[in-house]
């Protein structure tokens, strides 16, 4: 993360404060850099894809905290839970493709989980009370 990165995460407003979206928004830029490497064939398939859904849970968590309800809010940590399952598949086929090395897709699986229990943990808080 470049130092520009890091003040402008470290802002801590508004959703910025969610470490969920904090960590969801660094695999998506880490599953973006991967990508990059993608066979070019694959920029309207694969690719595209894959980003779309990554970039979806911390879209989507952002969404989200900004919404007037706590269902509302809980609609949107649903879709970005879905966008992270997407996810994984994705990055399971990638790598069968052998787009990515296994080790790459350890790496990406391990940081893609973790933002999963952290968004199952969130969204359970939300559920029972006001977690913001």
């Amino acid at each position: 993360m470049t130092e520009i990165q890091s003040n402008r995460v470290s802002e801590r407003k508004g959703y910025r404060k969610l470490k969920v979206w904090e960590k969801s928004h660094l695999l998506a830029m880490d599953v973006y850099g991967v990508s990059k490497k993608f066979p070019k064939e694959e920029i309207y398939g694969l690719t595209s894809q894959i980003r779309r859904a990554v970039f979806s849970v911390p879209l989507n968590i952002v969404e989200g905290h900004a919404s007037t309800s706590k269902r509302e809010f809980l609609s949107y940590l649903n879709i970005a839970n879905r966008s992270l399952v997407e996810t994984e598949y994705l990055l399971e086929v990638a790598t069968e493709l052998k787009f990515i090395d296994e080790t790459e897709y350890r790496r990406l699986e391990e940081k893609r989980s973790e933002v999963g229990m952290m968004l199952n943990a969130f969204t359970k808080a939300v559920r029972s009370k006001n977690a913001l």
